[in-house]
C-alpha cells in the first residue's frame, strides 16, 4: 500500500524568520545554528538541516482536531526552506536510524491504534495501521523525545 508523506507548509513559519531573536523569545521560540547533523529535522523539508544552517524551534499545533487528543509540541523549521515535503517516497528523516512512533487517528481526531519501529520498519508499521478501516491519518513522531515528525496519509 503507497502512503503520502506531508511536511508542514512553510508560510505559516514565513514570518517568523523575519523576526529578531528577541521577538522569537517574546513568543517562546528560539533562532538556533545546526551544530551537527542528524539531530535538527526540518518539518517543511523532512530532512536534516546541515551544520551552518539556521533553523527555528517552536512549538506547533500538529494535532488540531477537537478530540482529547489534540496536542502541539516543538518542531525545527530551516530558515531557507525548499518546497514542502509532499510524495510516496519515504522522507530523509526517516532514513536516519532513529526510533519512530505512529500514531493512527481516525476522521474525528481519536486515536485507534498506535505503536514504535526501527526507521527500516516504518512501512510496514504504516500498513499494519493503514489496514484498520477506520484509520484516516497517521502522525509520525521522533519516539524519544516524542517530537512530531510528519503526517502521513494513504496515497
Amino acid at each position: 500500500m503507497p502512503f503520502r508523506y506531508r511536511g508542514l507548509p512553510f508560510a505559516p513559519f514565513e514570518p517568523l524568520v523575519r523576526m529578531s531573536d528577541a521577538e522569537l523569545q517574546s513568543l517562546g521560540a528560539r533562532r538556533m545554528i545546526v551544530d551537527e547533523t542528524p539531530g535538527f529535522p526540518c518539518r517543511v523539508t523532512l530532512e536534516d538541516a546541515a551544520p551552518g544552517e539556521r533553523v527555528l524551534l517552536l512549538s506547533y499545533a500538529h494535532q488540531t482536531a477537537d478530540s482529547p487528543y489534540r496536542a502541539a509540541g516543538p518542531v525545527f523549521v530551516r530558515e531557507n526552506v525548499r518546497a514542502t515535503y509532499d510524495s510516496e517516497e519515504t522522507p530523509p528523516v526517516f532514513r536516519t536510524g532513529r526510533l519512530l512512533s505512529a500514531r493512527a487517528y481516525d476522521s474525528a481526531g481519536m486515536m485507534v491504534d498506535a505503536d514504535v519501529s526501527g526507521a527500516d520498519e516504518i512501512e510496514s508499521l504504516l500498513a499494519r495501521l493503514f489496514a484498520r478501516d477506520d484509520a484516516d491519518y497517521v502522525h509520525v513522531h521522533y519516539a524519544k523525545r516524542g517530537c512530531f515528525a510528519a503526517r502521513v496519509e494513504r496515497a
